[in-house]
């Protein structure tokens, strides 16, 4: 049988801002806390913390609130693809052991580490793209449900 308390408190439940501010703020501690652009006693960087890294951070968290607050199912690889690029893109290079797997300590720095602020705005792109189209399905289903009425 349904019941109506189980939605008031399951996340698609909450108001659609609360929902994308929780994601924004759980986003920006969890994301800068595993890349370390805070100390923190749970992860070292080996690298500096560039001017540019924070406020991707911060709109990388802002833009992954907003996709979250949209309600729509649409776009979610796309999201899911940026969302990972963006975090590559901010994350200390030698600190990721899948990319020194992949490169190698000397390559890391030589090749992936200058790309970094490229990756990082591909990433931000993506789930910009990701949310436009997130908007798009909803207001042609909001039009649709217009119509029929």
């Amino acid at each position: 049988m349904f019941d109506n308390r189980s939605v008031r408190t399951s996340p698609q439940g909450l108001h659609p801002f609360l929902r994308g501010w929780i994601a924004t703020m759980l986003t920006f501690v969890m994301l800068g806390t595993v890349s370390a652009a805070w100390a923190n006693p749970f992860f070292v960087r080996m690298t500096p913390v560039g001017a540019w890294e924070l406020p991707a951070l911060a709109l990388l968290a802002l833009l992954i609130g907003v996709f979250v607050a949209l309600p729509n199912a649409c776009g979610l690889r796309r999201a899911s693809a940026g969302g990972a690029a963006g975090f590559f893109g901010i994350a200390c290079p030698t600190c990721n052991k899948i990319l020194m797997l992949f490169f190698g300590g000397e390559a890391l720095m030589l090749w992936f580490d200058p790309m970094r602020p490229f990756i990082a705005i591909g990433g931000i792109t993506l789930l910009s793209v990701a949310i436009w189209r997130r908007w798009r399905a909803f207001n042609s289903f909001q039009t649709n449900l217009q119509n029929e009425a």
